[in-house]
């Protein structure tokens, strides 16, 4: 088992960034440490990290997501990027989504115990809640699968002309090149590789935006969303 002491003192970047919410980050970083490591939702090796890699990594995302939009974390996994935004960022609204209940569970848990009242937990596959949730402007993910897969899975869920924001690694670059025919294809308009966090992480974060026009997911999820739309109107005057 491994032990909280295990985690490393929060860098002196972490008050500034999470500002109010450093002692919610703090606590955070705990829960990951541990019942995240008890629960096979990090690895024991991530704990020495978790500041650098995980918390900040996420947090400094903010940079470009814009104000006071809805989010859907995509694939959220133990809470990475979502949970870091929300602390941050009190205007969003943030769907966080995930398939696995044990993951959802443990969400549910940080959610209640951080008061984070602008946050939902959503157990599902992406591919899935069209209808459920309502489009939104930014789906957020990160280390969740390939561009173009991912892209598959996020893209079809915002609402015309949002964006994707993905974080990244050394790959970014040249996995946003490979997966260019398929992001048309989804009805992306514009694309780009972002770095944030400037005298906070470093290296710096790297972030795929992937902007849609108005048919996010393209003609292949247009009829899907009409009738996912229509469900929803006949569900809410049936209500």
């Amino acid at each position: 088992m491994t032990e909280a002491a295990e985690l490393p003192p929060a860098p002196e970047q972490a008050r500034t960034v999470f500002g109010d919410r450093y002692a919610d980050a703090v606590r955070y970083a705990e829960l990951l440490a541990e019942a995240g490591v008890q629960r096979g939702l990090i690895g024991p090796r991530e704990v020495p990290r978790l500041w650098e890699r995980h918390l900040l990594n996420c947090a400094v995302l903010s940079e470009v997501v814009p104000e006071g939009v809805t989010v859907c974390d995509v694939g959220s996994g133990a809470g990475l990027p979502g949970i870091p935004l929300a602390l941050v960022r009190e205007d969003l609204k943030i769907t966080l989504l995930e398939p696995l209940l044990r993951r959802t569970t443990f969400l549910t848990e940080v959610v209640e115990m951080l008061g984070l009242d602008h946050v939902t937990v959503m157990r599902g596959r992406a591919e899935e809640v069209m209808g459920k949730l309502p489009p939104v402007h930014v789906v957020t993910a990160r280390a969740v699968a390939p561009l173009d897969r991912l892209a598959a899975w996020g893209i079809p869920l915002l609402r015309p002309y949002g964006e994707m924001l993905a974080l990244k690694g050394d790959t970014a670059e040249e996995e946003l090149k490979a997966a260019g025919t398929a992001l048309s294809k989804l009805g992306a308009v514009e694309t780009s590789v972002l770095h944030v966090g400037e005298g906070v992480v470093d290296p710096l974060s790297t972030v795929v935006r992937v902007e849609v026009g108005e048919s996010p997911g393209g003609v292949r999820f247009a009829a899907k969303r009409a009738k996912a739309a229509r469900t929803g109107r006949v569900r809410r005057r049936r209500g």
